[in-house]
């Protein structure tokens, strides 16, 4: 008998498909659309604002076709909270005009295949790039303003073609060559896969996300090419859509285009993903990581690697009524976005804190609007020009989009190892290209996981004649950092394209370590010097 592999569950996913009753639509008074339409929008905006409980994530879609108008996507982290929430929209106003076509309920899920080490010593027993796309894909967000397209799917079990007959070996080689397609939508497409084995019709619930469509459509036609797919892989019903705020509701009802684009007019207080939501790439921690093992398995289809890596795994790809009241972390509170001027984070230090206080201090520290950027750093032991063939692969993809500021690789002058570092005009997509640069070798930290608080994201570019007086100074200011205290490490690390653009990474014990460097006057006259020899003013970046 072939051994089932482990798994481990996280959220449990509805997609909730409805067509709005359009005849009754119109017919109904206006006074009863009105209700209809604040009744939807303080319930959907009550659940993406996750108002009913601890954790999860919600969206709603505007569907194409006859299939369906609308899609309602839950994620929690029980079936009850998922119960729940169909019986309070249909206490709505709005659930009279709309009948329900389908719906799909599975649970998010990583397979054994994922490490050894992972289900037999326990997640903080793995690297942390592993360990995060892991929790991204068990508690996966769904990305603001993009096409999804939604399809179950199961694993041929014929007479000819059984997928649960081959040995592990067979459906781990199938999937590796599975996952190498996938990689090609790398920063493209982000994917949720979630097992709906006793629970649907089918095995699994794919969920795809993409910018463009059309790259929705590439991909699984790519992917029906592959024998994982062509052998082995049965598929229902595709839908396709957008996702679109619970505030232009009344302009999906009026036949408008959504995303109609209006700003909320809260400005985003009190959404648990902190201001502006989600973000604008998509993505979640780690998403794109390791895949299930590392190695490109994943037993199902279309397991892309798109926003996922290689595949493995036995996975598809490899205010008024209707509303329960205020987030219940408080307004403002939630995820947020991590760090200070050049990331900080690890000890609850806000942004706007850090900020002021350097600002005291007359240390730039960026705007708060306009012009941050956020980095992905992490390190790596792997020779460094394998390592720089690896990243421009993945910088290829990323410079699809128009949120990929640079991603560069940059060695240590103190320390043997190199720095990935990826800067992007959002957190979202910074951190959706965590889970791509974490598959690269030899990877060893992540920058932010390291110490208490971490100053990454000062970078500067150097007038070429000042590069080895610059340098030169860098070496005494650390001499003066290895007198500090609660000082762990600093290097100065230099790109390996471009020897005028440097960052300073150092790592501390605590943020008041740090802020006394800063305080100190060798600091403040290496500031004023700095501002002769630098090309520009330096970047001082946000960890994702």
């Amino acid at each position: 008998m072939v051994e089932a592999p482990q798994t481990e569950e996280g959220w449990f996913a509805l997609h909730d498909f409805r067509s709005i009753d359009w005849d009754a639509w119109r017919d109904a008074p206006e006074r009863e659309r009105r209700r209809a339409i604040e009744e939807g929008e303080a319930f959907l905006k009550h659940r993406e604002l996750v108002a009913d409980a601890d954790e999860g994530d919600s969206g709603l879609f505007s569907v194409l076709g006859h299939k369906a108008d609308l899609l309602f996507v839950h994620f929690r982290p029980s079936l009850d909270d998922l119960s729940s929430i169909e019986r309070r929209f249909e206490d709505t106003a709005l659930a009279r005009f709309t009948e329900r076509t389908t719906s799909y309920v599975s649970v998010t899920e990583v397979s054994g295949y994922v490490s050894d080490a992972y289900f037999e010593e326990g997640p903080e027993e793995i690297d942390a790039g592993l360990r995060r796309y892991i929790e991204g894909k068990l508690t996966p967000e769904i990305p603001d303003d993009e096409y999804v397209c939604f399809y179950p799917m199961s694993k041929r079990r014929g007479e000819e073609y059984n997928w649960y007959d081959l040995d592990f070996e067979d459906r781990a080689e199938l999937m590796a060559g599975h996952g190498e397609v996938g990689k090609e939508y790398a920063g493209k497409i982000k994917q949720v896969i979630a097992s709906s084995v006793g629970f649907d019709d089918h095995e699994w619930g794919v969920t795809l996300f993409g910018s463009d469509p059309t790259d929705i459509k590439d991909i699984v036609y790519e992917m029906r090419f592959d024998p994982a797919s062509s052998r082995y892989g049965e598929f229902g019903d595709f839908y396709v859509g957008r996702r679109f705020p619970p505030r232009d509701l009344d302009a999906f009802l009026g036949g408008e285009t959504v995303p109609t684009g209006r700003a909320p007019e809260d400005e985003g207080a009190g959404h648990p993903h902190g201001e502006g939501g989600h973000g604008d790439e998509g993505s979640h921690g780690g998403e794109g990581g390791h895949g299930d093992d590392g190695h490109g398995r994943g037993e199902g289809h279309d397991r892309s690697g798109a926003g996922g890596g290689p595949a493995h795994g036995d996975h598809p790809h490899g205010e008024e009524a209707g509303g329960e009241g205020d987030h219940p972390h408080g307004e403002g509170d939630g995820h947020g976005e991590k760090g200070g001027s050049g990331g900080g984070g690890g000890d609850g230090a806000s942004d706007e804190d850090i900020r002021g206080e350097l600002a005291d201090l007359d240390i730039y520290a960026g705007k708060p609007h306009g012009e941050d950027v956020y980095a992905t750093v992490l390190y790596s032991e792997a020779d460094t020009d394998e390592l720089f063939d690896e990243v421009e692969g993945l910088r290829g993809n990323f410079d699809h989009y128009g949120t990929h500021v640079k991603t560069a690789v940059y060695e240590g002058r103190h320390t043997d190892r190199a720095a990935v570092v990826s800067i992007w005009d959002t957190a979202s997509a910074a951190e959706t290209a965590a889970g791509f640069l974490s598959e690269l070798p030899d990877i060893v930290a992540r920058a932010g996981e390291e110490s208490g608080f971490g100053t990454m994201g000062m970078f500067y570019t150097v007038k070429p004649d000042y590069q080895t007086e610059f340098v030169e100074t860098f070496d005494d200011v650390g001499e003066l950092l290895a007198e500090m205290g609660g000082h762990v490490e600093t290097d100065l690390m230099v790109n390996v394209e471009d020897e005028n653009d440097m960052f300073i990474a150092s790592q501390w014990n605590a943020k008041e370590d740090a802020m006394a460097f800063f305080r100190s006057d060798e600091f403040s006259e290496t500031v004023q010097w700095g501002r002769d020899v630098l090309a520009d003013r330096p970047r001082h970046v946000f960890l994702a």
